[in-house]
């Protein structure tokens, strides 16, 4: 699924050995790196976007000219929608 090109970020987990365990283990079963595993999990988890949504976001940005935000401060305005989001579905009903 994932070209050797487009793998250029490396993340570091801390896992309990049970989880490792359980990685290892699907991995093995599905003949899959835990690497690969892992990817599949955070694509279904929190999904693709689709090849239009790519195109339209790109579109979008070249139509910005000037008026965008710093990489910095769009990671600081994602993350706080993050946190709203999780707080939403973590919170107990009214």
């Amino acid at each position: 699924m994932y070209g050797v090109c487009m793998l250029s970020e490396r993340f570091q987990v801390l896992l309990t050995p049970e989880q490792r365990k359980r990685l290892e283990t699907e991995a093995r079963r599905r003949g899959v790196s835990v690497g690969a595993l892992i990817r599949d999990a955070v694509d279904r988890y929190l999904g693709t976007p689709t090849r239009s949504e790519r195109q339209r976001a790109v579109a979008e940005i070249g139509k910005m000219r000037g008026r965008f935000l710093p990489p910095e401060r769009l990671e600081q305005l994602l993350e706080r929608e993050r946190l709203v989001e999780q707080d939403l579905t973590e919170a107990p009903p009214a």
